[in-house]
């Protein structure tokens, strides 16, 4: 479509890009934080800022800042949430020297690489605060210091000793890091926003690097380090110009503030985008009362901007079914069939009886169960209930401690065939990408010692990953016994440990790690191997389900929503109280008096999320515990219209 022939109302944001550019070239520039919802355009509008202010496109204020940048070596920061997102961003704006895009943590580790001495003292000093806050905490507690809180805080003492002894500190922000002073994601984070407080040196070299910082996401940015950001671009004219850019509805991760919005300083710019571009009418017109909605239970304020579509997507078809939590999980999967057959006659689209349309979760465990690898997964959240789930950014790879099973073991597993054949070619190229080959002795007869020794073993390991009712320890048991990969301490000592796994704590127990872990290594060696392939395709993302995580940025045709807290792998979320099928809890209810975060609260951003993925048709599927209180609130909302509620069948 021509420009001359866009509706005006399509140019709601136009002048947006020019605003900004606006501050950013002000004397002083002036920080500014803009709103960008759902499918607004929030990366075009970057880009095109960015192309401005660095001479791509002729702007007279922006090139005169970019010969400044040029003449001093600076350039802009842009930290975003992905690899992806920096891919696409720097692809669009094509070879610029006076932008640097990266991830939040490459951004980190850039500013604090190399200062040892600095990372050693904030590690010890984080660590130290942790120590002192838990250990308050736990001696407030009527039981008291418990002794599984004992051996967690020893732990802890045991990290700074650790630290104090470390000399140099190692990291990749693409992967895990494993040896000495190895550091993990969260810890450069951490260290970075304790450093940008308290060594003066560091926000120098900041500033004389990067005097405009712009942050994607920033709702889910970590608060120490946004604070430690902010505090530094004030007052204005300091050096250090910031641009949050995002949207608090769609904050997923507790890492962020509660309440974004509320904390930008008086004297920032808060341009706004108000268009919506993905989403037909009906679909913003939901998620516009779903974030207004005045709800029993919420905390959060419903600021924001209201959106607007697209003046040619004038249609959209929106569908709420609701059935009983109490259904089997294929009773469950076959209604979720019918919902969609639903959907085909509602919307006339034959993609949702051809299986076209995403299928999105809200709960990890959920996706588990449908998915048939809820044993693989809920093991993973014992080892590391961090680690366990595929997160937005892409970065999750599962639990530090079993990467040699979701990688090596993986790659070894594609050169078995389906008759149980091991390709001996591919075996070698696995082993040589491992550095494998390398020790091999150079004695010829204990050369071919070692060789037979391997072959047997792959030979063993093929039989048995074939073997449908194998389990991951029978996997295990001949690549540990001739040692075929490097392998985690920790997971070769756990498979040597055959003490029977701890029990489960009561209700209101304290549990130490090292029981935790137990438990979880107990789970895991009796998981079926077959689980481990599908676990591996829902980590890295791949799975036909998908959670709000996983999702987060992306946009499909088609969506269903299914909705079952029933499986739900805790209490931080309930679809349930949402739509009325179950009432608050007292917790809910304290947490309300306080003004503290509720369940309602982020249930209700996730509910936003999932929904302003789709652009044609929305699905939305509520497993109850009371379909017909559930039904009955949901007529009573304004959230629906006649005919968009449904029992299901």
């Amino acid at each position: 479509m021509s420009a001359a022939l866009i509706p005006a109302n399509n140019e709601r944001d136009a002048g947006v890009v020019e605003e900004i550019c606006g501050y950013l070239t002000e004397e002083p520039p002036r920080s500014y934080f803009l709103f960008a919802g759902a499918g607004s355009g929030k990366t075009r509008t970057l880009v095109e800022v960015l192309r401005r202010m660095t001479g791509i496109v002729q702007h007279e204020t922006g090139g005169q800042l970019a010969r400044r940048l040029r003449l001093y070596g600076r350039s802009i920061r842009v930290v975003t949430y992905t690899k992806n997102a920096v891919a696409v961003i720097n692809g669009r704006l094509g070879d610029n020297d006076l932008v640097d895009v990266s991830t939040i943590h490459a951004f980190c580790w850039e500013l604090i690489s190399g200062f040892n001495d600095d990372i050693r003292t904030a590690l010890v000093a984080i660590k130290q605060a942790q120590l002192e806050k838990e250990t308050a905490e736990a001696a407030a507690k009527p039981r008291g210091i418990t002794p599984a809180k004992q051996r967690d805080l020893d732990e802890i003492r045991a990290d700074i000793e650790a630290f104090e002894l470390t000399d140099v500190f190692i990291y990749h922000p693409d992967r895990e890091t494993h040896g000495a002073g190895a550091l993990a994601h969260k810890h450069v984070l951490d260290v970075t926003a304790w450093m940008l407080r308290h060594r003066p040196t560091l926000q120098t070299i900041l500033r004389d690097r990067h005097p405009i910082v712009l942050i994607d996401e920033s709702q889910d940015t970590m608060k120490g380090m946004l604070d430690a950001l902010m505090s530094l671009a004030e007052p204005r004219g300091s050096g250090l110009t910031l641009g949050l850019l995002g949207d608090h509805r769609q904050r997923i991760y507790t890492d962020g503030h509660s309440d974004l919005p509320s904390l930008v300083p008086v004297s920032w710019a808060t341009p706004e985008l108000q268009m919506n571009h993905r989403s037909q009418r009906r679909i913003v017109a939901l998620i516009n009362r779903i974030w207004e909605a005045k709800l029993e239970g919420r905390t959060q304020p419903a600021n924001g901007v209201e959106q607007h579509p697209r003046t040619e997507k004038s249609g959209g078809v929106v569908r709420v079914f609701v059935g009983d939590t109490s259904r089997s999980p294929e009773e469950k999967a076959a209604g979720e069939r019918w919902c969609a057959d639903q959907m085909r006659q509602a919307s006339e689209s034959d993609a949702w009886s051809q299986g076209q349309y995403q299928l999105l979760a809200l709960e990890h465990k959920l996706v588990a169960t449908r998915g048939s690898f809820l044993d693989a997964y809920s093991a993973m959240v014992l080892l590391d209930p961090n680690s366990a789930a595929p997160t937005g950014s892409g970065e999750n790879k599962g639990p530090t401690v079993v990467q040699m099973l979701l990688n090596e073991l993986a790659q070894l597993e594609t050169c078995v065939g389906e008759d149980g054949a091991v390709d001996e070619s591919r075996v070698t190229e696995v082993f040589h990408r491992f550095g494998r080959l390398e020790s091999m002795p150079e004695h010829e007869d204990e050369r071919a010692k070692r060789v037979e020794e391997m072959l047997q073993a792959i030979s063993a390991f093929a039989a048995a990953s074939a073997n449908p009712r194998a389990t991951v320890e029978q996997v295990l048991t001949p690549v540990l016994g001739a040692n075929l990969f490097e392998v985690d301490h920790r997971l070769s000592e756990a498979f040597a440990d055959k003490s029977p796994a701890p029990l489960a704590p009561s209700r209101g127990e304290d549990e130490s790690k090292k029981d935790r872990m137990r438990r979880g290594w107990c789970a895991l060696f009796t998981t079926p191997w077959s689980q481990l392939k599908k676990y591996r395709t829902y980590l890295a993302g791949n799975s036909v389900l998908a959670t709000h995580q996983v999702v987060k940025g992306s946009e499909f045709l088609h969506v269903m929503v299914v909705m079952d807290d029933k499986l739900a792998g805790g209490n931080q979320f309930s679809y349930d109280k949402i739509f009325g099928g179950v009432q608050l809890s007292d917790s809910d209810r304290k947490n309300v008096e306080k003004g503290k975060e509720t369940t309602i609260d982020r249930t209700l951003r996730l509910l936003y999320v999932t929904c302003s993925r789709a652009q044609e048709s929305l699905a939305l599927v509520l497993w109850s515990s009371d379909p017909a209180a559930a039904l009955n609130r949901i007529k009573e909302s304004d959230w629906f219209l006649d005919g968009e509620f449904v029992a299901i069948q």
